[in-house]
């Protein structure tokens, strides 16, 4: 236990705080006791497209440069003041050495995020917007109230407009 303590930090930090930046090596992976982080890039012509929301409960990192060590094409910030438990790669393979239903537990974890990244994908390529925003409600129930609407856009890939039109469409069918 004192090992795997060591490997762990505690940090509070405050709404818009930035914890990896576009060009950084992303060092460690965030679990969100509290609060809400976002996943995002931006584009050349400065548009945001975010790619994960991590509230409560929630691990977000970036992997490609977590694990390849490559320069992140992403950033990851607060959108509310956030309690976070940080831990790095040595984390994972020191307790998974120690632990084998860790390992398995955590290869879940990963194969559960692929499924779910492939889904993602999937929905972009095939679904139209009330499908994707669907989805959105069913993966991040409660986040509806705590994001602008323009966020929540951004990770359906459509114009807030369209989310606006979407939106109001399915009220209209609630109603009925």
């Amino acid at each position: 236990m004192d090992l795997i303590e060591a490997q762990i930090s505690r940090k509070s930090i405050k709404k818009g705080d930035v914890l990896l930046g576009e060009g950084e090596i992303c060092q460690n992976i965030f679990f969100v006791e509290s609060g809400l982080l976002r996943l995002f890039s931006i584009d050349a012509s400065g548009k945001e497209h975010i790619i994960q929301f991590a509230p409560e409960n929630w691990l977000i990192s970036e992997r490609s440069s977590l694990y390849f060590g490559l320069p992140s094409s992403y950033y990851i910030d607060a959108l509310e003041d956030s309690e976070l438990v940080i831990f790095d790669l040595n984390f994972i393979q020191t307790v998974s050495s120690i632990s084998p239903e860790f390992r398995v537990h955590n290869e879940y974890i990963l194969q559960n995020h692929i499924r779910q990244l492939q889904n993602r994908i999937n929905l972009l390529i095939g679904a139209n917007a009330e499908e994707r925003y669907l989805d959105f409600i069913k993966l991040y129930p409660d986040l509806t109230l705590r994001i602008p609407q323009w966020m929540i856009a951004s990770y359906l890939g459509i114009t807030p407009e369209s989310l606006s039109r979407v939106r109001k469409q399915l009220a209209h069918k609630n109603f009925r």
